[in-house]
């Protein structure tokens, strides 16, 4: 009996699995519970709606009105409403996704309880949750009004893309080395901190140059941010030479910084000649089948934030995560995909070493676990997780009010190992 057929068996209420490519279903509920496990499922609701907005109808403010509580998830969902954005072009037809009828009762541990999907759901601010395992999806919900047609932001997501796309730019020969320094391709850069720091500290945000991003609105990275939206001020390459201190040696200590990612772009810019939602779309969104075109929001130069801020349809984030399950399924460089998502033991990018928690790839957050698995992650709640061994993958869109450090991130993190111990093979913590 094959997984597919397995699991629609599972199932009471239906049985029959279908196929989806880019068609929004229709189902909509009140409450969080699917009213048919073969499709996705929409609430108009979710914890605490009324102080997110829901009175309004989620209304969507300004740039400024982005991290306030009742506008949040209109600008989760529309934030190339609020700021010019480059187009990340899709190819003319989707890969298929099949659809397993499944009631997505599964069951983790957290805090001495056993839970399941809807606890979780009705505790944190969710908008999008979907699972999917070998290119079928077993569950699919989105709360607060949101769609399965609504692009979503991805904050930080973004940067493991970035990562895959200097390694396809390797086998290109458009780089020729993580060795090389970041000022042989940007000669804006030249003589800079930032500029005079290889690729592989970049990659592994290790570049040892102070700065702060503590998500409190008076860090260099809020400053960094800010200033890039604004055309009168220097360009990217330009205001990075405000950061000059050098605190550690490179590739010894890791030290969390868009900065770090934000070089990066610049050198995939002027490596390969193409803005980068172009260079995304032909090398990794039209090869992997994306099913909607995404946004990826640009500054006041007209240059995508590599650090930042794509918004794209939570299974396009899936098919992404599933190219890396992979391995790069011949679209990203295998020993590139295998490079980057794993943290050497021993080393300051070792889980449990690099923070409390995680290791750290090549843009990429790695899981203490017994075998390779990994995540991306992104400020208030984003996430996409990954267990090449299963094929198993959860992308996560949320309104966290806080940045980071929120405890739901510690039951997100919960669930996703409940998954993989029943949908895979055991994996231990």
């Amino acid at each position: 009996m094959t997984f597919l057929s397995a699991l629609c068996r599972l199932s009471a209420a239906v049985a029959v699995c279908g196929l989806i490519t880019g068609s929004g279903a229709k189902a909509e509920v009140s409450g969080a519970a699917p009213a048919k496990p073969c499709e996705p499922s929409f609430s108009k609701s979710g914890p605490d709606a009324e102080a997110y907005g829901a009175g309004r109808n989620y209304p969507l403010g300004t740039i400024a009105d982005r991290t306030k509580q009742d506008y949040m998830v209109a600008t989760f969902s529309n934030f190339d409403r609020l700021l010019p954005a480059h187009v990340v072009t899709p190819p003319d037809a989707p890969s298929s996704l099949a659809r397993a009828c499944d009631s997505g009762g599964w069951r983790y541990d957290f805090e001495g309880e056993r839970r399941n999907i809807d606890q979780y759901l009705a505790r944190h601010p969710t908008t999008g949750l979907l699972i999917v395992r070998d290119s079928t999806i077993l569950f699919e919900r989105y709360q607060y009004g949101r769609r399965d047609t609504d692009r979503l932001l991805s904050n930080s997501m973004v940067k493991t893309m970035v990562a895959m796309l200097v390694g396809i730019a390797i086998k290109e020969g458009k780089i020729r080395s993580i060795n090389d320094l970041a000022q042989d391709y940007v000669p804006e850069m030249k003589g800079s901190a930032y500029g005079q720091t290889s690729l592989r500290a970049l990659l592994t945000m290790s570049a040892g140059i102070e700065f702060s991003e503590r998500y409190d609105g008076t860090d260099d990275a809020f400053a960094f941010s800010r200033d890039l939206r604004r055309s009168d001020l220097p360009n990217a390459a330009n205001l990075l030479r405000r950061y000059s201190t050098r605190a550690a040696s490179p590739e010894t200590k890791f030290a969390y910084a868009g900065s770090q990612t934000e070089t990066l772009g610049l050198v995939l810019m002027a490596a390969t000649g193409k803005r980068l939602a172009d260079y995304l779309s032909e090398k990794i969104w039209k090869p992997m089948g994306a099913e909607d075109e995404a946004s990826w929001t640009v500054d006041g130069h007209n240059q995508e934030q590599a650090f930042c801020c794509l918004a794209a349809r939570l299974r396009d984030y899936a098919r992404f995560g599933l190219l890396l399950a992979r391995n790069g399924g011949g679209v990203i460089p295998e020993s590139w995909v295998i490079e980057a998502t794993t943290a050497p033991e021993g080393s300051f990018r070792a889980p449990r070493v690099a923070t409390p928690f995680y290791g750290y790839g090549y843009q990429t957050w790695i899981m203490p676990a017994k075998r390779r698995m990994f995540a991306m992650l992104g400020t208030n709640g984003q996430a996409i997780f990954v267990d090449p061994a299963s094929k198993l993958v959860l992308v996560h869109t949320a309104v966290r009010l806080k940045p980071r450090q929120d405890p739901a991130a510690r039951e997100l993190t919960a669930l996703w190992f409940g998954l993989v111990r029943e949908l895979g093979v055991s994996a231990a913590r």
